[in-house]
């Protein structure tokens, strides 16, 4: 029995730090707006019609300095504090906005 019930524990707190991708994008909507349909400050392009793919591409590169334009130095302060987990939520959370 109480290996059941600290498995629910485990298993409850792991739910509980899974990253979270609509919170995640609140930080987002700003410049990309609620439903990513918007240029970033006129200058990105639209990302709602992106894969989730492209956008985890997109932000590790951004993250690592390899991805950008114009925008990529607003985006390397966006991303830095995201993990690889953080960023595969926000990606598979954007794609549900379409």
């Amino acid at each position: 029995m109480r290996k059941i019930i600290a498995l629910f524990f485990v298993t409850s707190f792991a739910s509980l730090m899974a990253a979270d991708g609509a919170f995640l994008y609140k930080k987002c909507i700003a410049c990309h707006g609620a439903n990513a349909q918007k240029s970033a400050l006129g200058k990105s392009q639209v990302i709602s019609d992106w894969s989730a793919n492209k956008m985890i591409a997109a932000l590790k590169g951004y993250k690592d300095g390899s991805y950008g334009g114009p925008m990529k130095s607003l985006m390397q302060g966006q991303v830095g504090s995201l993990s690889d987990e953080d960023i595969e939520a926000v990606s598979n959370y954007i794609v549900t906005l379409k």
